[in-house]
């Protein structure tokens, strides 16, 4: 029951901070946006409609439709999404005053923080409804990818901006949506971003042990032939924060200064020494 309280709590603060971004930064400035929303603004400024009840009129029939695709835990979360963000597309309506003279700002601004309120929406589980539930529905029926739909509607939305807006503001709503979708893998993804190592070396277990040892990191060794020579080969796979990346290659190196090494990204990690202590409880954050 606590699990389903802190989501429907975070979903709440991420539809509220959107519906924040969009009155005082994209309405504002008359900057549009992507998707469903993106269309509530067109009719804002075509025929001053409330955009907040434009938002609840068209995603009602989709919620609709969705309902079985989409799961009903999800679906309620996606209910309680779209009713938040447009209750707070409403509320905060007194909030739209437009930055004087520097748009770029506005849709640097706009992206920021509709990217934050929809990333937390996303992170416990919901949706604003809208394009998502369409491109789910297009993926099923039609094969389409969710990416490739979302993008399609996208570059419609922006279409019918150049035509009822100017190419300025369009350019300007490209920037936000951009930025917009950057910030929701940031904030989806976690800001304790980690390093995956993995290690080729015929001094695996000594690298192992003074990573252990000096940096109270674990490792794990793990079986594979080479494809060239078909000789067995060890290799060691490792996970560390981003500020001990060169102090682990250091110590690889002073082991085995031939040692192959490669390195990715991580952008969540789970578990001891990340998310719990050597006792298996909760690191504090």
């Amino acid at each position: 029951m606590n699990y389903h309280i802190r989501n429907i709590a975070a979903i709440l603060i991420g539809s509220a901070i959107m519906g924040f971004g969009i009155n005082y930064f994209n309405i504002a400035n008359r900057l549009s946006e992507g998707g469903i929303t993106g269309i509530c603004l067109l009719l804002k400024y075509v025929l001053n409609w409330d955009p907040g009840v434009m938002n609840l009129i068209l995603n009602i029939p989709l919620l609709f439709i969705g309902w079985k695709l989409l799961g009903r835990q999800t679906a309620i979360y996606t209910i309680i999404g779209t009713v938040a963000v447009s209750v707070f597309l409403t509320a905060f309506a007194p909030f739209r005053h437009p930055i004087e003279g520097d748009k770029l700002l506005a849709a640097l601004y706009a992206g920021v923080t509709v990217g934050i309120g929809l990333g937390i929406v996303f992170r416990f589980g919901g949706t604003t409804g809208g394009v998502d539930i369409v491109a789910r529905l297009f993926h099923k029926y039609l094969g389409w990818s969710i990416g490739r739909t979302m993008f399609i509607f996208d570059i419609g939305v922006i279409s019918l901006s150049l035509y009822y807006l100017n190419l300025d503001l369009a350019m300007y709503t490209l920037v936000a949506l951009f930025l917009s979708a950057r910030v929701v893998d940031f904030v989806q993804e976690g800001a304790y971003a980690a390093k995956a190592i993995m290690i080729i070396s015929d001094h695996t277990v000594d690298i192992s042990q003074k990573i252990m040892q000096e940096m109270g990191r674990g490792a794990t060794i793990l079986k594979g032939r080479g494809g060239y020579t078909g000789l067995d080969k060890e290799v060691l796979y490792c996970v560390v924060s981003r500020n001990e990346l060169v102090r682990f290659k250091n110590l690889v190196h002073e082991t085995d200064p031939h040692a192959f090494i490669t390195v990715n990204d991580v952008h969540e990690v789970f578990g001891e020494g990340f998310t719990l202590d050597e006792k298996k409880q909760p690191l504090a954050r």
